[in-house]
C-alpha cells in the first residue's frame, strides 16, 4: 500500500486533505497522512512551529527530512502550495513569471521543484492560485455558512460563471480570498474552507479546477513502481 504525506500550507489545507482526500484516495489503495509545514524548530524546548511560507529552504527542508529519514519504496510525499504569495526564491520563479499562462508557470515550478527535491518519490504540486479558488468552483455553497449574505453571494456566483476559478488572479486585491474577505466581511478561512469545500464536493471542484483534478489523477494512479 501506498503511504501518502500530504503537506499543506496551513490547517485549512490540512482539514481539507483529511476530510476530504483521505476517504477518497482509500478507495485507490493510498493511505494519506494529512501534515503542515514545518518552519521552525525550536531546539531548547523541542518545539514545532507549523504554517505559513516565507522561503522555499522551509519547504525543501520539512520535505527532504520526511524523505531521507523513511527510505520505503512505498512512501511518496506532495504539496499543496498556493501559487499566490509564492516566495520568489522557488526554482525557476523568475523563468516561471516570464509566463502569461498561468498554467504553464505552475508546469515550470512544478518541473524545478521536482527537479530540486531528486527523489522519484515526490509529486509536487502547487494550487493555483489558492484554496479560495476551490470555492469558487461553486460559492453557492457558502450560504450554508453564512446565510445572511445572499446578495454577496450572488456577485460571487456570478463572477464564478464568468472565469476559471484557477484564472481568478493573484493581485492582492483581487485574488480569490480577498474577493469572498469583501463580499463576507465575516469570512473566516480556518472556519469556513474545508466546510465550505465538503458541500461542494470533489466532483464539482474537479470540473471547475483542471489543474487541480489533474493532481488528484496523478494521486489516484500512484503505484509502488512509479
Amino acid at each position: 500500500m501506498i503511504e501518502l504525506h500530504i503537506i499543506g500550507e496551513g490547517y485549512t489545507e490540512e482539514r481539507f486533505i483529511k476530510e476530504l482526500l483521505v476517504g477518497h484516495l482509500a478507495n485507490y489503495g493510498i493511505k494519506v497522512v494529512a501534515s503542515i509545514f514545518v518552519t521552525k524548530f525550536d531546539e531548547e524546548t523541542g518545539k514545532l512551529y507549523k504554517g505559513g511560507i516565507s522561503n522555499y529552504q522551509k519547504v525543501k527542508s520539512d520535505i527532504m527530512r520526511r524523505l531521507t529519514a523513511d527510505k520505503r519504496e512505498c512512501l511518496r510525499v506532495t504539496t499543496m502550495i498556493d501559487f499566490y504569495g509564492l516566495p520568489a526564491d522557488f526554482p525557476s520563479y523568475y523563468q516561471a513569471y516570464r509566463e502569461e499562462d498561468p498554467y504553464r508557470r505552475v508546469e515550470i515550478l512544478e518541473a524545478a521543484f521536482a527537479e530540486d527535491i531528486r527523489d522519484g518519490r515526490f509529486v509536487p504540486y502547487i494550487s493555483l492560485h489558492e484554496f479560495e479558488a476551490l470555492i469558487f468552483s461553486d460559492p453557492n455553497k457558502l450560504r450554508r455558512i453564512y446565510f445572511d449574505n445572499d446578495k454577496q453571494i450572488d456577485g460571487l456566483v456570478a463572477l464564478s460563471e464568468e472565469v476559471n476559478p484557477e484564472l481568478i488572479n493573484d493581485n492582492p486585491e483581487t485574488c480569490p480570498s480577498r474577493r469572498i474577505k469583501r463580499a463576507i466581511r465575516s469570512y473566516n478561512k480556518r472556519f469556513a474552507g474545508s466546510r465550505v469545500a465538503k458541500a461542494i464536493g470533489l466532483n464539482r471542484i474537479r470540473s471547475r479546477c483542471k489543474h487541480f483534478d489533474e493532481w488528484l489523477l496523478g494521486l489516484e494512479g500512484l503505484t509502488i513502481a512509479n
